[in-house]
Protein backbone atom coordinates (compact mmCIF):
# COMPACT_ATOMS: atom_id res chain seq x y z
CA UNK A 1 0.00 0.00 0.00
CA UNK A 2 1.26 3.56 -1.26
CA UNK A 3 2.33 5.41 1.97
CA UNK A 4 0.61 9.12 1.94
CA UNK A 5 2.46 12.27 2.96
CA UNK A 6 0.29 14.96 4.75
CA UNK A 7 1.75 18.63 3.90
CA UNK A 8 -0.14 22.04 3.51
CA UNK A 9 0.10 24.15 0.89
CA UNK A 10 -1.21 27.70 0.65
CA UNK A 11 -3.00 27.35 3.83
CA UNK A 12 -4.69 24.43 2.70
CA UNK A 13 -4.32 20.78 4.00
CA UNK A 14 -3.32 17.64 1.22
CA UNK A 15 -2.11 14.11 1.49
CA UNK A 16 -0.25 13.19 -1.81
CA UNK A 17 1.61 9.51 -2.44
CA UNK A 18 5.05 8.99 -1.36
CA UNK A 19 7.32 10.68 -3.98
CA UNK A 20 5.02 12.91 -5.24
CA UNK A 21 6.74 16.46 -5.19
CA UNK A 22 5.50 19.96 -4.24
CA UNK A 23 4.29 20.69 -7.56
CA UNK A 24 2.11 17.57 -7.69
CA UNK A 25 0.78 18.48 -4.50
CA UNK A 26 -0.30 21.85 -5.67
CA UNK A 27 -1.91 20.68 -8.94
CA UNK A 28 -4.02 18.35 -6.49
CA UNK A 29 -5.37 21.84 -4.93
CA UNK A 30 -5.52 23.27 -8.41
CA UNK A 31 -3.11 25.79 -7.47
CA UNK A 32 -1.21 27.32 -10.37
CA UNK A 33 2.56 27.50 -9.82
CA UNK A 34 4.06 28.39 -13.24
CA UNK A 35 6.41 26.07 -14.51
CA UNK A 36 8.86 25.97 -17.64
CA UNK A 37 11.51 23.14 -17.55
CA UNK A 38 9.08 21.05 -16.47
CA UNK A 39 7.36 18.74 -18.42
CA UNK A 40 5.61 15.62 -17.57
CA UNK A 41 4.03 13.74 -20.69
CA UNK A 42 1.61 11.02 -18.33
CA UNK A 43 1.27 7.86 -19.52
CA UNK A 44 5.15 8.42 -21.35
CA UNK A 45 8.40 8.19 -19.72
CA UNK A 46 9.08 11.78 -20.89
CA UNK A 47 9.65 13.46 -17.43
CA UNK A 48 11.77 16.16 -17.67
CA UNK A 49 12.24 18.16 -14.22
CA UNK A 50 15.96 19.03 -13.86
CA UNK A 51 15.05 22.12 -11.97
CA UNK A 52 17.11 24.27 -14.39
CA UNK A 53 14.58 27.44 -15.04
CA UNK A 54 13.70 28.05 -11.04
CA UNK A 55 10.25 29.50 -12.30
CA UNK A 56 8.43 27.57 -10.07
CA UNK A 57 10.43 28.08 -7.20
CA UNK A 58 8.09 28.09 -3.58
CA UNK A 59 8.53 29.28 0.29
CA UNK A 60 9.18 25.81 2.34
CA UNK A 61 8.95 26.89 6.09
CA UNK A 62 12.12 26.26 8.08
CA UNK A 63 14.18 26.45 4.90
CA UNK A 64 16.85 29.33 4.05
CA UNK A 65 16.68 29.22 0.40
CA UNK A 66 13.78 29.00 -1.70
CA UNK A 67 13.51 25.57 -3.41
CA UNK A 68 12.33 24.33 -7.17
CA UNK A 69 8.38 22.77 -6.67
CA UNK A 70 9.26 20.58 -9.59
CA UNK A 71 11.89 18.47 -8.26
CA UNK A 72 11.69 18.95 -4.37
CA UNK A 73 10.00 16.10 -2.69
CA UNK A 74 7.23 16.66 -0.44
CA UNK A 75 7.31 15.41 3.03
CA UNK A 76 5.34 14.92 6.01
CA UNK A 77 4.46 18.33 7.91
CA UNK A 78 5.97 20.52 4.91
CA UNK A 79 4.39 23.90 4.77
CA UNK A 80 4.63 25.86 1.44
CA UNK A 81 4.04 29.37 0.25
CA UNK A 82 3.36 29.53 -3.50
CA UNK A 83 2.54 33.37 -3.75
CA UNK A 84 4.38 34.94 -1.10
CA UNK A 85 6.11 38.82 -2.40
CA UNK A 86 9.60 37.04 -2.11
CA UNK A 87 8.31 34.31 -4.27
CA UNK A 88 7.04 36.69 -7.09
CA UNK A 89 10.17 38.41 -6.97
CA UNK A 90 11.88 35.93 -7.01
CA UNK A 91 10.02 34.56 -10.30
CA UNK A 92 10.15 37.63 -12.00
CA UNK A 93 14.06 37.92 -11.34
CA UNK A 94 14.63 34.95 -13.62
CA UNK A 95 12.46 35.69 -16.14
CA UNK A 96 13.93 38.78 -16.90
CA UNK A 97 17.33 37.06 -16.61
CA UNK A 98 16.11 34.55 -18.89
CA UNK A 99 14.94 37.02 -21.95
CA UNK A 100 17.65 39.20 -21.15
CA UNK A 101 19.72 36.48 -23.27
CA UNK A 102 16.76 35.89 -25.23
CA UNK A 103 16.64 37.60 -28.93
CA UNK A 104 13.24 40.10 -29.06
CA UNK A 105 12.00 39.31 -32.18
CA UNK A 106 8.75 37.98 -30.98
CA UNK A 107 6.79 39.32 -34.38
CA UNK A 108 8.33 37.06 -36.61
CA UNK A 109 9.09 33.99 -34.41
CA UNK A 110 7.43 30.52 -35.67
CA UNK A 111 6.57 29.94 -32.23
CA UNK A 112 4.78 33.55 -31.56
CA UNK A 113 1.70 32.40 -29.67
CA UNK A 114 2.74 28.90 -28.64
CA UNK A 115 5.72 29.59 -26.83
CA UNK A 116 5.95 29.41 -23.12
CA UNK A 117 8.45 31.93 -22.08
CA UNK A 118 6.14 34.38 -24.27
CA UNK A 119 3.22 33.28 -22.08
CA UNK A 120 5.06 34.11 -18.78
CA UNK A 121 6.10 37.26 -19.81
CA UNK A 122 2.74 38.35 -20.82
CA UNK A 123 1.53 36.76 -17.64
CA UNK A 124 4.12 38.49 -15.21
CA UNK A 125 3.09 42.05 -17.28
CA UNK A 126 7.20 42.41 -17.98
CA UNK A 127 7.59 45.62 -20.27
CA UNK A 128 11.00 46.72 -19.09
CA UNK A 129 14.19 44.09 -18.14
CA UNK A 130 16.31 45.37 -15.59
CA UNK A 131 19.05 43.60 -17.40
CA UNK A 132 18.75 44.81 -20.81
CA UNK A 133 21.65 45.99 -22.51
CA UNK A 134 24.68 43.33 -22.24
CA UNK A 135 25.80 41.36 -25.11
CA UNK A 136 23.83 38.33 -25.80
CA UNK A 137 24.79 34.22 -26.73
CA UNK A 138 24.74 33.25 -30.27
CA UNK A 139 25.03 30.15 -32.03
CA UNK A 140 25.20 28.81 -35.64
CA UNK A 141 21.72 28.72 -36.87
CA UNK A 142 21.20 25.16 -38.31
CA UNK A 143 18.90 24.02 -41.25
CA UNK A 144 17.77 21.02 -42.40
CA UNK A 145 14.72 19.64 -44.66
CA UNK A 146 12.82 18.97 -41.20
CA UNK A 147 14.14 20.97 -38.62
CA UNK A 148 15.48 23.93 -37.73
CA UNK A 149 17.73 25.09 -34.34
CA UNK A 150 17.88 28.36 -33.01
CA UNK A 151 19.89 27.97 -30.07
CA UNK A 152 20.09 31.86 -29.60
CA UNK A 153 16.38 31.46 -28.40
CA UNK A 154 17.16 28.00 -26.22
CA UNK A 155 16.56 28.62 -22.36
CA UNK A 156 18.76 25.05 -21.50
CA UNK A 157 15.59 23.53 -20.43
CA UNK A 158 17.19 20.19 -21.41
CA UNK A 159 13.11 19.09 -22.63
CA UNK A 160 14.50 18.20 -26.47
CA UNK A 161 17.54 16.05 -24.95
CA UNK A 162 15.15 14.68 -22.12
CA UNK A 163 12.75 13.50 -25.07
CA UNK A 164 15.61 12.44 -27.73
CA UNK A 165 17.31 10.74 -25.48
CA UNK A 166 15.21 9.04 -22.42
CA UNK A 167 12.22 8.89 -24.40
CA UNK A 168 12.74 8.52 -28.23
CA UNK A 169 16.48 7.10 -27.33
CA UNK A 170 18.16 8.40 -30.19
CA UNK A 171 20.75 10.24 -28.60
CA UNK A 172 21.25 12.76 -31.24
CA UNK A 173 21.04 16.10 -28.62
CA UNK A 174 22.92 16.63 -25.37
CA UNK A 175 24.17 19.77 -23.81
CA UNK A 176 27.72 20.82 -24.28
CA UNK A 177 29.90 23.59 -23.13
CA UNK A 178 29.53 25.73 -20.08
CA UNK A 179 28.43 29.25 -19.25
CA UNK A 180 27.25 31.48 -21.79
CA UNK A 181 28.91 28.88 -24.87
CA UNK A 182 26.49 26.12 -23.20
CA UNK A 183 24.02 24.86 -25.60
CA UNK A 184 22.32 21.46 -26.73
CA UNK A 185 23.17 20.38 -29.85
CA UNK A 186 24.23 17.38 -31.57
CA UNK A 187 27.96 15.39 -30.90
CA UNK A 188 30.68 17.60 -32.20
CA UNK A 189 27.92 20.35 -33.05
CA UNK A 190 27.00 18.62 -36.58
CA UNK A 191 24.09 20.24 -38.41
CA UNK A 192 21.18 18.11 -37.57
CA UNK A 193 21.10 16.56 -40.65
CA UNK A 194 24.52 14.80 -40.17
CA UNK A 195 23.42 13.03 -37.07
CA UNK A 196 21.64 10.07 -35.87
CA UNK A 197 18.60 12.56 -35.99
CA UNK A 198 15.34 10.54 -36.98
CA UNK A 199 13.22 14.00 -37.74
CA UNK A 200 10.68 12.80 -35.41
CA UNK A 201 9.95 16.50 -34.33
CA UNK A 202 9.29 15.24 -30.79
CA UNK A 203 11.86 17.46 -29.67
CA UNK A 204 9.77 20.42 -31.38
CA UNK A 205 6.74 19.25 -29.54
CA UNK A 206 8.33 20.06 -26.67
CA UNK A 207 10.30 22.87 -27.02
CA UNK A 208 8.67 25.81 -24.70
CA UNK A 209 10.49 28.30 -27.33
CA UNK A 210 10.96 29.46 -30.95
CA UNK A 211 14.78 27.05 -30.91
CA UNK A 212 13.41 23.55 -32.11
CA UNK A 213 10.77 24.63 -34.84
CA UNK A 214 9.62 22.69 -38.31
CA UNK A 215 10.93 24.18 -41.73
CA UNK A 216 8.28 26.35 -43.23
CA UNK A 217 6.90 25.11 -46.47
CA UNK A 218 4.06 27.55 -46.77
CA UNK A 219 5.14 29.93 -49.34
CA UNK A 220 6.82 27.64 -51.58
CA UNK A 221 2.95 25.97 -51.55
CA UNK A 222 1.83 29.37 -52.34
CA UNK A 223 4.36 30.19 -55.29
CA UNK A 224 3.58 26.54 -57.03
CA UNK A 225 -0.20 27.39 -56.90
CA UNK A 226 0.44 30.62 -57.97
CA UNK A 227 2.50 28.96 -61.20
CA UNK A 228 -0.23 28.83 -64.28
CA UNK A 229 2.45 25.93 -65.98
CA UNK A 230 1.93 23.51 -62.46
CA UNK A 231 -0.55 21.49 -61.82
CA UNK A 232 -0.88 21.27 -58.25
CA UNK A 233 -2.30 18.17 -56.44
CA UNK A 234 -2.82 17.59 -52.46
CA UNK A 235 -2.84 14.61 -50.17
CA UNK A 236 -3.96 14.83 -46.52
CA UNK A 237 -3.15 12.58 -44.12
CA UNK A 238 -5.71 10.26 -41.62
CA UNK A 239 -4.49 12.46 -38.78
CA UNK A 240 -4.57 15.35 -39.81
CA UNK A 241 -8.65 15.74 -40.27
CA UNK A 242 -8.60 14.75 -36.42
CA UNK A 243 -6.30 17.61 -34.91
CA UNK A 244 -6.72 20.58 -37.73
CA UNK A 245 -10.06 21.85 -36.23
CA UNK A 246 -7.91 22.65 -33.02
CA UNK A 247 -6.49 25.70 -34.68
CA UNK A 248 -9.76 27.17 -35.55
CA UNK A 249 -11.38 26.72 -31.82
CA UNK A 250 -12.79 23.20 -31.78
CA UNK A 251 -12.19 20.49 -29.33
CA UNK A 252 -9.60 18.19 -29.48
CA UNK A 253 -11.09 15.07 -31.33
CA UNK A 254 -13.75 16.75 -34.07
CA UNK A 255 -13.38 15.88 -37.43
CA UNK A 256 -13.04 18.12 -40.08
CA UNK A 257 -12.58 16.18 -42.78
CA UNK A 258 -15.24 17.84 -45.11
CA UNK A 259 -13.88 21.17 -44.03
CA UNK A 260 -10.27 20.60 -45.01
CA UNK A 261 -11.54 19.85 -48.22
CA UNK A 262 -13.22 22.43 -48.66
CA UNK A 263 -10.85 24.92 -48.10
CA UNK A 264 -7.79 22.92 -49.60
CA UNK A 265 -10.12 24.37 -52.92
CA UNK A 266 -10.69 27.71 -51.89
CA UNK A 267 -6.81 27.24 -51.23
CA UNK A 268 -6.60 26.58 -55.16
CA UNK A 269 -5.45 23.41 -54.95
CA UNK A 270 -6.11 21.64 -58.65
CA UNK A 271 -7.14 18.55 -57.32
CA UNK A 272 -7.45 17.53 -53.23
CA UNK A 273 -6.75 14.12 -52.43
CA UNK A 274 -6.41 11.88 -49.11
CA UNK A 275 -3.61 10.16 -48.24
CA UNK A 276 -5.96 7.48 -47.27
CA UNK A 277 -6.12 6.33 -50.56
CA UNK A 278 -2.58 5.65 -50.56
CA UNK A 279 -2.89 4.00 -47.28
CA UNK A 280 -5.47 1.68 -48.92
CA UNK A 281 -2.94 0.98 -51.46
CA UNK A 282 0.03 0.61 -48.45
CA UNK A 283 -2.23 -2.72 -47.47
CA UNK A 284 -2.19 -4.25 -50.60
CA UNK A 285 1.11 -4.49 -50.92
CA UNK A 286 2.36 -4.68 -47.19
CA UNK A 287 -0.54 -7.56 -46.62
CA UNK A 288 0.47 -8.92 -49.44
CA UNK A 289 4.08 -9.25 -48.96
CA UNK A 290 3.10 -10.43 -45.21
CA UNK A 291 1.05 -13.12 -46.46
CA UNK A 292 3.90 -14.31 -49.05
CA UNK A 293 6.38 -14.07 -46.27
CA UNK A 294 4.57 -15.84 -43.64
CA UNK A 295 3.34 -19.01 -46.47
CA UNK A 296 7.12 -19.54 -47.32
CA UNK A 297 8.00 -19.36 -43.98
CA UNK A 298 5.44 -21.82 -43.07
CA UNK A 299 6.31 -24.29 -46.11
CA UNK A 300 10.09 -24.65 -44.61
CA UNK A 301 11.56 -21.92 -46.24
CA UNK A 302 14.39 -20.53 -44.01
CA UNK A 303 15.91 -17.61 -46.31
CA UNK A 304 12.66 -15.86 -44.96
CA UNK A 305 12.81 -12.95 -42.26
CA UNK A 306 10.22 -12.27 -39.58
CA UNK A 307 8.32 -10.90 -37.95
CA UNK A 308 7.65 -8.33 -40.75
CA UNK A 309 7.96 -4.74 -39.69
CA UNK A 310 5.92 -2.10 -41.08
CA UNK A 311 7.85 0.98 -43.03
CA UNK A 312 5.20 3.46 -42.91
CA UNK A 313 6.79 5.55 -40.44
CA UNK A 314 9.89 7.51 -42.01
CA UNK A 315 10.97 8.66 -38.58
CA UNK A 316 11.10 4.97 -37.55
CA UNK A 317 12.78 3.72 -40.83
CA UNK A 318 15.78 6.36 -40.27
CA UNK A 319 15.88 4.77 -36.76
CA UNK A 320 16.53 1.39 -37.75
CA UNK A 321 18.97 2.33 -40.47
CA UNK A 322 21.23 3.91 -37.87
CA UNK A 323 20.22 2.08 -34.64
CA UNK A 324 19.82 -1.67 -36.52
CA UNK A 325 21.55 -2.08 -39.99
CA UNK A 326 21.52 -5.55 -39.25
CA UNK A 327 17.66 -5.87 -39.42
CA UNK A 328 17.64 -3.88 -42.79
CA UNK A 329 16.22 -6.89 -44.69
CA UNK A 330 13.20 -7.41 -42.26
CA UNK A 331 10.74 -4.32 -42.64
CA UNK A 332 8.63 -4.28 -45.20
CA UNK A 333 9.76 -2.87 -48.46
CA UNK A 334 6.44 -1.06 -49.10
CA UNK A 335 6.48 2.56 -49.38
CA UNK A 336 4.65 4.80 -47.27
CA UNK A 337 1.53 5.83 -48.28
CA UNK A 338 2.71 9.52 -48.86
CA UNK A 339 5.56 8.29 -51.14
CA UNK A 340 2.98 5.59 -52.60
CA UNK A 341 0.86 8.32 -53.32
CA UNK A 342 3.15 10.64 -55.29
CA UNK A 343 4.42 7.77 -57.32
CA UNK A 344 0.91 7.02 -58.22
CA UNK A 345 0.07 10.63 -58.91
CA UNK A 346 3.29 11.48 -61.28
CA UNK A 347 2.58 8.38 -63.06
CA UNK A 348 -0.83 7.06 -63.59
CA UNK A 349 -2.30 10.34 -62.39
CA UNK A 350 -0.24 12.57 -64.72
CA UNK A 351 -0.69 10.00 -67.68
CA UNK A 352 -4.78 10.46 -67.41
CA UNK A 353 -4.35 14.46 -67.13
CA UNK A 354 -1.60 13.77 -70.53
CA UNK A 355 1.23 15.69 -68.60
CA UNK A 356 4.90 15.18 -67.96
CA UNK A 357 5.37 14.47 -64.28
CA UNK A 358 7.54 17.68 -64.34
CA UNK A 359 4.73 19.40 -64.28
CA UNK A 360 2.66 17.96 -61.62
CA UNK A 361 3.78 19.65 -57.98
CA UNK A 362 2.57 17.46 -55.57
CA UNK A 363 1.75 18.60 -51.75
CA UNK A 364 1.28 16.66 -48.73
CA UNK A 365 -0.26 17.68 -45.80
CA UNK A 366 1.08 15.76 -43.16
CA UNK A 367 1.46 15.25 -39.01
CA UNK A 368 4.50 14.74 -39.23
CA UNK A 369 8.03 16.52 -39.88
CA UNK A 370 9.99 13.30 -40.64
CA UNK A 371 7.89 13.32 -43.82
CA UNK A 372 9.46 16.55 -45.32
CA UNK A 373 12.70 14.52 -44.57
CA UNK A 374 11.33 11.56 -46.36
CA UNK A 375 10.59 13.70 -49.49
CA UNK A 376 13.71 14.70 -49.69
CA UNK A 377 15.65 11.17 -50.24
CA UNK A 378 16.84 10.62 -53.51
CA UNK A 379 15.34 7.09 -54.02
CA UNK A 380 11.86 8.87 -53.96
CA UNK A 381 12.50 10.64 -57.43
CA UNK A 382 12.45 10.41 -60.93
CA UNK A 383 15.38 11.74 -62.39
CA UNK A 384 15.87 14.46 -59.92
CA UNK A 385 11.99 14.74 -59.53
CA UNK A 386 10.74 13.84 -56.23
CA UNK A 387 7.44 11.81 -55.99
CA UNK A 388 6.21 14.43 -53.36
CA UNK A 389 7.58 17.88 -53.79
CA UNK A 390 6.34 19.73 -50.56
CA UNK A 391 5.76 18.16 -47.21
CA UNK A 392 3.68 21.26 -44.45
CA UNK A 393 2.50 19.87 -41.17
CA UNK A 394 -1.27 20.34 -39.56
CA UNK A 395 0.33 23.64 -38.08
CA UNK A 396 1.54 25.21 -41.47
CA UNK A 397 -2.07 24.07 -42.87
CA UNK A 398 -3.44 26.07 -40.42
CA UNK A 399 -1.53 29.12 -41.05
CA UNK A 400 -1.96 29.12 -44.94
CA UNK A 401 -5.94 29.13 -44.28
CA UNK A 402 -5.94 32.07 -42.35
CA UNK A 403 -2.97 33.83 -44.10
CA UNK A 404 -5.42 33.10 -47.01
CA UNK A 405 -8.42 34.72 -44.45
CA UNK A 406 -10.67 31.59 -45.40
CA UNK A 407 -13.55 31.27 -42.91
CA UNK A 408 -12.82 27.76 -41.44
CA UNK A 409 -15.70 27.56 -39.49
CA UNK A 410 -18.28 28.35 -41.60
CA UNK A 411 -16.97 26.31 -44.88
CA UNK A 412 -19.55 23.44 -46.08
CA UNK A 413 -17.99 20.09 -46.10
CA UNK A 414 -17.11 18.74 -49.44
CA UNK A 415 -15.49 15.37 -50.60
CA UNK A 416 -12.28 14.54 -51.89
CA UNK A 417 -12.06 14.48 -55.70
CA UNK A 418 -11.75 11.19 -57.65
CA UNK A 419 -10.29 8.94 -58.10
CA UNK A 420 -7.34 9.28 -55.41
CA UNK A 421 -9.71 10.43 -53.04
CA UNK A 422 -11.59 7.35 -52.20
CA UNK A 423 -10.53 5.43 -49.52
CA UNK A 424 -11.81 3.05 -46.49
CA UNK A 425 -12.36 2.97 -42.74
CA UNK A 426 -9.25 0.66 -42.83
CA UNK A 427 -6.69 3.51 -44.29
CA UNK A 428 -8.33 6.15 -41.85
CA UNK A 429 -6.76 4.61 -38.99
CA UNK A 430 -3.14 4.48 -39.99
CA UNK A 431 -3.12 7.77 -38.06
CA UNK A 432 -3.28 5.73 -34.60
CA UNK A 433 -0.94 3.42 -32.61
CA UNK A 434 -1.76 -0.21 -33.79
CA UNK A 435 -3.97 1.16 -37.12
CA UNK A 436 -1.87 0.06 -39.79
CA UNK A 437 -1.60 -3.31 -38.92
CA UNK A 438 -5.19 -4.15 -37.95
CA UNK A 439 -5.68 -2.64 -41.36
CA UNK A 440 -3.34 -5.54 -42.62
CA UNK A 441 -4.83 -7.65 -40.61
CA UNK A 442 -8.32 -7.07 -41.52
CA UNK A 443 -7.22 -7.76 -45.20
CA UNK A 444 -4.71 -10.58 -45.26
CA UNK A 445 -7.16 -12.57 -42.77
CA UNK A 446 -10.08 -12.32 -45.61
CA UNK A 447 -6.82 -13.37 -48.37
CA UNK A 448 -5.53 -16.48 -46.16
CA UNK A 449 -8.64 -18.13 -45.29
CA UNK A 450 -11.18 -16.95 -48.75
CA UNK A 451 -13.94 -15.94 -45.79
CA UNK A 452 -15.70 -12.67 -44.99
CA UNK A 453 -14.68 -11.44 -41.63
CA UNK A 454 -18.15 -11.15 -38.92
CA UNK A 455 -16.11 -8.46 -37.29
CA UNK A 456 -13.80 -5.83 -38.76
CA UNK A 457 -12.57 -4.04 -35.44
CA UNK A 458 -9.60 -5.98 -33.37
CA UNK A 459 -10.14 -4.31 -30.22
CA UNK A 460 -7.12 -6.53 -29.02
CA UNK A 461 -4.61 -4.26 -31.46
CA UNK A 462 -5.62 -0.97 -29.67
CA UNK A 463 -4.86 0.94 -26.85
CA UNK A 464 -2.45 3.54 -26.24
CA UNK A 465 0.51 1.30 -24.08
CA UNK A 466 3.89 1.62 -25.50
CA UNK A 467 4.74 -1.98 -25.92
CA UNK A 468 1.64 -4.61 -26.24
CA UNK A 469 1.17 -7.69 -27.72
CA UNK A 470 -2.24 -9.81 -29.53
CA UNK A 471 -2.83 -12.90 -30.80
CA UNK A 472 -5.45 -13.31 -33.43
CA UNK A 473 -6.97 -16.18 -34.56
CA UNK A 474 -6.64 -16.56 -38.64
CA UNK A 475 -7.67 -20.25 -39.77
CA UNK A 476 -5.48 -23.28 -38.60
CA UNK A 477 -2.93 -20.07 -37.55
CA UNK A 478 -2.72 -17.99 -34.02
CA UNK A 479 -0.92 -14.57 -35.60
CA UNK A 480 1.68 -13.07 -32.67
CA UNK A 481 1.37 -8.85 -33.54
CA UNK A 482 3.68 -6.88 -31.40
CA UNK A 483 2.96 -3.26 -31.59
CA UNK A 484 5.36 -0.20 -29.95
CA UNK A 485 4.61 3.74 -30.25
CA UNK A 486 7.68 6.07 -29.57
CA UNK A 487 11.14 5.12 -30.19
CA UNK A 488 12.21 4.06 -27.18
CA UNK A 489 9.69 1.41 -26.83
CA UNK A 490 10.48 0.09 -30.30
CA UNK A 491 14.26 -0.09 -29.17
CA UNK A 492 12.66 -1.94 -26.04
CA UNK A 493 10.50 -4.65 -28.12
CA UNK A 494 13.14 -4.90 -31.00
CA UNK A 495 16.03 -5.80 -28.65
CA UNK A 496 13.61 -8.37 -26.64
CA UNK A 497 13.24 -9.93 -30.36
CA UNK A 498 17.13 -9.64 -30.75
CA UNK A 499 17.55 -11.23 -27.64
CA UNK A 500 15.18 -14.43 -27.70
CA UNK A 501 13.28 -13.00 -24.62
CA UNK A 502 9.79 -13.26 -26.15
CA UNK A 503 7.71 -15.53 -28.11
CA UNK A 504 9.00 -14.81 -32.24
CA UNK A 505 6.49 -12.46 -33.36
CA UNK A 506 4.90 -13.24 -37.23
CA UNK A 507 4.41 -8.86 -37.42
CA UNK A 508 4.97 -5.95 -35.60
CA UNK A 509 3.72 -2.34 -36.32
CA UNK A 510 5.99 0.70 -35.20
CA UNK A 511 5.48 3.97 -35.05
CA UNK A 512 7.75 6.89 -33.61
CA UNK A 513 5.47 9.42 -32.14
CA UNK A 514 2.90 8.93 -28.79
CA UNK A 515 -0.05 7.45 -30.01
CA UNK A 516 1.39 7.33 -33.53
CA UNK A 517 0.88 9.74 -36.08
CA UNK A 518 -2.61 11.93 -33.84
CA UNK A 519 0.91 12.34 -31.85
CA UNK A 520 2.74 13.83 -34.34
CA UNK A 521 5.53 16.20 -34.32
CA UNK A 522 3.70 18.08 -36.96
CA UNK A 523 0.43 18.23 -35.52
CA UNK A 524 -1.03 21.18 -32.74
CA UNK A 525 0.59 21.57 -29.91
CA UNK A 526 -0.75 19.42 -26.70
CA UNK A 527 1.48 21.29 -24.56
CA UNK A 528 1.40 18.33 -22.67
CA UNK A 529 -1.66 17.44 -22.59
CA UNK A 530 -2.10 13.74 -23.48
CA UNK A 531 -5.56 13.77 -23.15
CA UNK A 532 -5.32 15.14 -26.48
CA UNK A 533 -4.09 12.80 -28.26
CA UNK A 534 -6.33 9.89 -27.41
CA UNK A 535 -9.40 12.59 -28.47
CA UNK A 536 -7.64 12.75 -31.57
CA UNK A 537 -7.41 8.65 -31.93
CA UNK A 538 -11.07 8.14 -30.82
CA UNK A 539 -11.90 10.56 -33.58
CA UNK A 540 -9.99 8.01 -36.49
CA UNK A 541 -12.07 4.71 -34.82
CA UNK A 542 -15.51 7.16 -35.62
CA UNK A 543 -14.51 7.54 -39.03
CA UNK A 544 -13.42 4.21 -39.77
CA UNK A 545 -17.02 3.30 -38.20
CA UNK A 546 -18.82 5.57 -40.30
CA UNK A 547 -17.12 4.51 -43.69
CA UNK A 548 -19.25 2.03 -45.87
CA UNK A 549 -16.23 0.09 -46.93
CA UNK A 550 -13.94 -0.49 -43.75
CA UNK A 551 -11.57 -3.31 -46.04
CA UNK A 552 -8.88 -1.75 -48.12
CA UNK A 553 -9.20 -4.49 -50.77
CA UNK A 554 -12.26 -3.63 -51.41
CA UNK A 555 -11.99 0.00 -52.11
CA UNK A 556 -13.55 0.14 -55.83
CA UNK A 557 -10.79 2.72 -57.14
CA UNK A 558 -8.11 0.11 -55.39
CA UNK A 559 -9.45 -2.53 -57.39
CA UNK A 560 -9.58 -0.07 -60.68
CA UNK A 561 -5.99 0.52 -60.21
CA UNK A 562 -4.77 -2.87 -60.09
CA UNK A 563 -6.71 -3.54 -63.18
CA UNK A 564 -5.72 -0.87 -65.20
CA UNK A 565 -2.45 0.39 -64.04
CA UNK A 566 -0.70 -1.89 -61.86
CA UNK A 567 -1.49 -5.52 -62.55
CA UNK A 568 -1.13 -6.81 -59.52
CA UNK A 569 0.30 -6.65 -55.67
CA UNK A 570 3.70 -7.60 -55.97
CA UNK A 571 4.06 -7.30 -59.30
CA UNK A 572 6.80 -5.86 -61.86
CA UNK A 573 4.84 -2.86 -62.17
CA UNK A 574 3.85 -2.57 -58.65
CA UNK A 575 7.61 -3.28 -57.17
CA UNK A 576 8.98 -0.46 -59.24
CA UNK A 577 6.68 1.91 -58.22
CA UNK A 578 5.36 1.40 -54.65
CA UNK A 579 8.98 -0.47 -52.83
CA UNK A 580 12.22 0.70 -51.76
CA UNK A 581 15.22 -0.44 -50.48
CA UNK A 582 17.16 1.12 -46.93
CA UNK A 583 20.48 2.21 -46.16
CA UNK A 584 23.01 1.46 -43.65
CA UNK A 585 23.79 4.95 -41.47
CA UNK A 586 26.23 5.68 -39.00
CA UNK A 587 25.51 5.82 -35.32
CA UNK A 588 27.70 9.13 -34.35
Amino acid sequence: MTKMIDLTVDGRSVSVPEGSTILDAAKKLDIDIPTLCHLDLEGTPMVNKGASCRICVVEVEGRRNLAPSCATPATDGMVVRTNTIRVLHARKTVLELLLSDHPKDCLVCAKSGNCELQELAERFGLRENRFDGGSQSTYRKDVSPAIERDMNKCIMCRRCETMCNEVQTVGALSGINRGFDAVVAPAFEMPLEESVCTFCGQCVAVCPTGALVERDYTWRVIEALADPEKVVVVQTAPAVRAALGEEFGYEPGTLVTGKMAASLRRLGFDHVFDTDFAADLTIMEEASEFLDRLTRHLEGDTSVRLPILTSCCPAWVKFFEHQYPDLLDVPSTAKSPQQMFGAIAKSFYAEKLDIPREKMVVVSIMPCLAKKYECAREEFSVNGNPDVDISITTRELAHLIKRANIDFRNLPDENFDDPLGASTGAAVIFGTTGGVIEAAVRSAAEWATGHSLDRVEFEVLRGLEGCREAKIPVGDLTLHIGIAHGLGNARRLLDAVKNNEVEPFHAIEIMACPGGCVGGGGQPYHHGNMDIIAKRAEALYREDQGKPIRKSHENPSIKALYEEYLGKPLGEKSHHLLHTHYFKRHKI
